[in-house]
């Protein structure tokens, strides 16, 4: 049923939570696998947090970046990335999934391990940031985030190169708001044919009312999850499993 949906589509939209990452060995933010001593990440994804003690949140992310530093795309990933490489209307890419030609997608992620840029994903939009990025925590110059893969990180804290002062990872913490033009460009997708959430626990807002938006706009909505969430009821089709290997068999 899903398969013929998305095969009949043009306009293909994916909502992609922590459950996607979790069979690449990323731990997940949720859960005893998430866990880091004895705080929970409530307690240290947050502005205060790093302004009481920034070295302290630090080592919570460089031992983050050294996890998610040594896993790869799933075959979850690799489905997404080569249904976002659908060239719309023009002809498929090489490659391509068959019957797909006119397939316009838009990938949106709440994860921050950059695993889709990885597996080649397209027209992506990063909800929460990346955890491979950095911004400076005076806001000095213009604000612009810069990126830096290596692990480990040579200086912890890091400090910004403009101005000297503290870095902070450039992710979405507690208390902090999206980026506007992520969000816009989020409900903008949801105008869509299709809408489909894979491996999110659909109770972090604002991202987890997106699939309810696209209902109201018509779509056909579907979830991809290994458990029942509180989206299960609503959406017009719930498959539980591994995404990994849903994705595949679709």
């Amino acid at each position: 049923m899903l398969a013929a949906r998305i095969r009949g589509a043009a306009r293909l939209t994916i909502l992609t939570g922590a459950g996607v990452s979790a069979a690449s060995g990323v731990p997940t933010f949720r859960g005893p696998e998430g866990l880091w001593r004895q705080f929970r990440p409530e307690d240290l994804a947050t502005p205060e947090a790093f302004a009481r003690d920034p070295r302290l949140v630090w080592e919570w992310y460089a031992w983050r970046r050294e996890k998610i530093a040594a896993c790869r795309p799933n075959a979850a990933h690799d489905v997404i990335a080569r249904w976002s490489g659908v060239r719309p209307r023009n002809g498929a890419t090489q490659g391509s999934d068959p019957g797909t030609e006119r397939l316009k997608v838009v990938v949106l992620t709440q994860n921050v391990d950059d695993l889709h840029v990885r597996a080649g994903t397209r027209n992506l939009v990063r909800l929460h940031g990346s955890i491979w990025e950095l911004s400076c925590w005076n806001r000095c110059a213009t604000g612009a985030a810069w990126r830096d893969e290596r692990v480990p990180l040579p200086e912890p804290p890091p400090r910004c190169p403009r101005c000297g002062g503290l870095a902070r990872p450039a992710v979405v913490w507690f208390g902090e708001s999206l980026d506007a033009r992520d969000v816009g460009a989020a409900v903008e997708a949801t105008e869509c044919d299709v809408f489909l959430t894979v491996g999110t626990s659909s109770v972090v807002y604002p991202a987890a009312g997106l699939v309810h938006r696209a209902r109201e706009r018509g779509a056909f909505t579907a979830e991809v999850n290994l458990d029942e969430t509180p989206a299960s009821s609503m959406v017009d089709l719930a498959i539980h499993g591994p995404a990994e290997e849903i994705l595949p068999a679709l």
